[in-house]
């Protein structure tokens, strides 16, 4: 497996690095933006999920227009660049924020590029490679966006210890940021295959196999229950971990995530990838259910967050790989972008919902919630996605 990493192409090692520093910046931010809103912006959960939901929903929006513009201008470079520069240099404003309206315009700003650059990025990284090597393709990807989130959260700790103030931590973000355009601006592309397609733009799925779009319903449940990991670092607040850990536990998730991503998404080359889903959604539902009970203790808590660790560890390459195996030849980057916007689009409800039972109801309700939406995905996946072949 090692000799396979290692000879894949330099496009894909660059992005992967550029992923990694990009996430050191993001993930140094992320686990401090609850503990940022709580304590200086005085917002509580409600306020969170709306922030979260706004962004993602809007981040998926922007991931099917770049998807379809890709495939339309087979140029990814200029998208990826321009993703990049917005959330680089949008992330550090939080410093300045004075509400968490501010704190949502920037995040709205950050998630724009994300969408910008997401769809684009993952077409290039499908067609810079062979179809039996997009499992460790995306995994070595994902393994790489992780290490970053280990470094990011361990600076954040850092910076907690030597009693940093939190608009000082957030505006230290704008080095990793002015990094990542750098890099980004030294991708080549391969030269791509031209497949005849009609002058106008196609916004719709026609094209699209019914297997591909029978997993974007599945994949949208999914994603409604599938709310803001920041939920998860505030439960984890609640339940008594020490503000400064929080930034090591997310640390430590990631770490698990960058360690087990690669080789669970290479044997997905080999033993496919709706067992690996379906596994990891199982894992998913025992995890979000077990975080609502009261009473769960610190040991706990630690427990539950291997478990998710793992989750993602088993499908952040693999469900892209799968996407880039249902794609029809030439339209990776609209598949990708359908993908992204059905999930991201969820992820406002998702978060809505969540924060708002969270607080004015209990947090067990919405985490019996989340774990209702994925064991619904995991029935249809499992019996309806496939339904015409084979498993």
């Amino acid at each position: 497996m090692l000799k396979t990493i290692l000879a894949l192409p330099r496009t894909v090692w660059l992005i992967g690095l550029i992923s990694l520093v990009n996430d050191s910046a993001s993930e140094m931010l992320y686990p401090l933006m609850p503990l940022y809103l709580a304590s200086v912006l005085m917002a509580g959960p409600k306020a969170l999920g709306i922030i979260e939901g706004i962004a993602e929903a809007t981040s998926s929006i922007f991931k099917l227009f770049s998807g379809v513009i890709v495939d339309r201008t087979k140029k990814a470079k200029p998208w990826i660049i321009l993703g990049y520069t917005l959330a680089g240099l949008g992330r550090p404003l939080i410093a300045f924020a004075n509400s968490w309206l501010w704190v949502l315009a920037i995040r709205f700003t950050d998630r724009m590029g994300k969408g910008l650059r997401s769809s684009p990025r993952d077409a290039l990284l499908a067609e810079s490679v062979s179809e039996n090597q997009r499992g460790i393709t995306f995994g070595l990807h994902r393994s790489m966006d992780n290490a970053g989130a280990v470094i990011g959260p361990l600076l954040a700790s850092l910076f907690l210890y030597l009693e940093v103030p939190l608009r000082q931590i957030f505006f230290w973000a704008i080095i990793p940021g002015l990094i990542t355009i750098g890099l980004a601006c030294c991708i080549k592309e391969p030269p791509r295959e031209v497949v005849t397609q009609s002058n106008t733009f196609s916004w719709s799925l026609e094209g699209m196999p019914d297997q591909f779009k029978r997993y974007l319903v599945v994949a949208g449940i999914f994603a409604l229950g599938n709310s803001s990991d920041m939920f998860l670092l505030l439960r984890a607040r609640e339940a008594g971990v020490a503000q400064d850990q929080i930034p090591l536990l997310w640390a430590a998730i990631s770490l698990i995530t960058t360690v087990f991503g690669t080789p669970l998404s290479a044997l997905s080359d080999t033993f496919g990838r709706k067992r690996f889903i379906l596994i990891a959604w199982i894992a998913f539902a025992f995890f979000y259910i077990a975080m609502g009970f009261p009473g769960i203790s610190i040991y706990q808590i630690f427990c539950l967050f291997g478990i998710y660790a793992l989750f993602k560890a088993a499908t952040e390459g693999v469900e892209k790989a799968f996407v880039a195996d249902l794609a029809p030849k030439g339209m990776a980057g609209t598949a990708f972008g359908w993908f992204n916007l059905i999930t991201g689009l969820m992820l406002f409800p998702a978060s809505f919902i969540f924060g708002w039972v969270y607080e004015s109801i209990a947090p067990l309700y919405a985490f019996l919630f989340s774990g209702g939406c994925a064991l619904v995905a995991f029935a249809l996946m499992a019996f309806w996605v496939h339904r015409n072949e084979a498993s």
